[in-house]
């Protein structure tokens, strides 16, 4: 019980902190995600050991819950901070970013790990997998610190954003196709991926989304036309209908994540111009409280042990998935987008940052096959390594482009 209030009033302490001191913080290299996740270490077992998951229960139960509302409150952030008809003008290019920079980018990761490690072959396809979708959260602070402000377009910054919002929940169907390889026959696999993972979980969760996000935007018009609801009561609106999907996903069988996000958007058709300039200040309360604690929770269950007997083979791992998973590749094919220069493929290339998405995705599978054990620990190595280096490279990149630019 001594640790749940210590664990209270460190995420209390910890977020007022970040509030009180946000404007020197967004003048240093130094995100709110990186310095959340040095607190989980100060904290963990390796540190002070205040703070232990493996005392409190099921660590993996633990982290699995914790991440997957964290991704559920930021994706509906990511949504309600977009341009209502961003989507619609820029499809073609989130159509290059999510229908063949993501393939692409797990077949990368996964051809880096079966090279270096010995990694069965769906072994490394899982842990490509998992690496690929970017992180909401990170991205978000990213691209809403006053130095993206000031330097990047904001169509860059709302790529980055859409990107990470929506890949979190399109990424299952890259997981989810080695796991059922491992688990099936391959005829049964493919049936199954395509039936029960493509056709219901992510199709669904797309139908589900559309028709709970434009209900509840039609209900605040029709509360706001009867003055029945106060401006107040828009937090808790946005909150409840991040739960309500949510929960609402879990229930039928369909991808959750993917839902919130599609719901968010379809919600935000409904919102007019004085609602939207609640939503950001809103949406970014909220980032701050609810999803910057769960880097704290990865500082405090980083497996240290584990990182040392990988060793230099695993620091190799690390450093070839950050500099060539995503970034090569786009140079590619930003020519086939017709919104994206050179310099943006640049920048879009490498802000590709992981992190919850990974590690969530990470604690979902890592039971369903015997080197679970070991994709978990490259994971977080990568997750951790590209926490620190986005995070100390967003602002000082941003000021090159800027110039660039200019």
């Amino acid at each position: 019980m001594s640790e749940l209030y210590i664990a209270i009033t460190v995420v209390g302490l910890s977020v007022l902190l970040l509030a009180l001191v946000s404007r020197p913080i967004e003048r240093t290299p130094l995100a709110p995600p990186l310095l959340m996740m040095l607190m989980g270490i100060a904290l963990s077992p390796v540190g002070l050991d205040l703070l232990s998951p493996a005392r409190w229960g099921n660590p993996e139960l633990i982290m699995e819950e914790a991440f997957r509302i964290t991704l559920a409150i930021a994706v509906m952030g990511i949504s309600l901070r977009l341009p209502r008809a961003f989507i619609r003008r820029e499809w073609r290019t989130l159509a290059i970013l999510l229908g063949v920079l993501m393939p692409l980018t797990a077949l990368v990761s996964g051809a880096i790990a079966f090279g270096v490690l010995e990694l069965s072959l769906l072994a490394a396809l899982l842990f490509g997998a998992t690496v690929t979708p970017t992180d909401p959260v990170v991205a978000s602070s990213i691209v809403n610190g006053s130095a993206a402000k000031k330097n990047l377009s904001p169509n860059v910054r709302y790529l980055i954003s859409a990107e990470a919002g929506s890949n979190d929940g399109l990424a299952y169907l890259l997981v989810m196709l080695p796991v059922l390889f491992m688990t099936r026959s391959g005829d049964s696999a493919v049936g199954v991926w395509l039936l029960d993972i493509f056709l219901w979980k992510i199709l669904g969760a797309i139908v589900l989304g559309v028709i709970i996000g434009a209900v509840a935007g039609r209900l605040l018009h029709h509360a706001e036309d009867r003055h029945s609801i106060e401006k107040s009561s828009f937090l808790a609106y946005t909150l409840a209908l991040t739960l309500l999907v949510l929960g609402g996903a879990m229930l039928i069988g369909v991808e959750e994540i993917l839902a919130v996000f599609v719901a968010g958007v379809a919600f935000d058709q409904f919102v007019g111009a004085q609602e939207r300039a609640a939503e950001k200040n809103v949406q970014e309360a909220v980032n701050s409280f609810f999803t910057l604690p769960a880097f704290t929770l990865f500082g405090l269950v980083i497996p240290w042990d584990e990182w040392l007997r990988l060793g230099w083979t695993g620091l190799l791992v690390v450093v070839a998935v950050l500099l060539f998973r995503r970034l090569p590749v786009l140079l590619l094919l930003y020519r086939l987008s017709p919104s994206l220069g050179w310099r943006d493929a640049w920048l879009i290339g490498w802000f590709g940052p992981l992190g919850i998405g990974a590690l969530f995705y990470t604690t979902l599978v890592v039971g369903y096959i015997d080197e679970g054990a070991l994709i978990w620990t490259l994971t977080s190595m990568v997750v951790f390594a590209s926490v620190l280096v986005h995070g100390l490279t967003a602002s000082p990149l941003a000021r090159r482009y800027g110039r660039a630019v200019a």
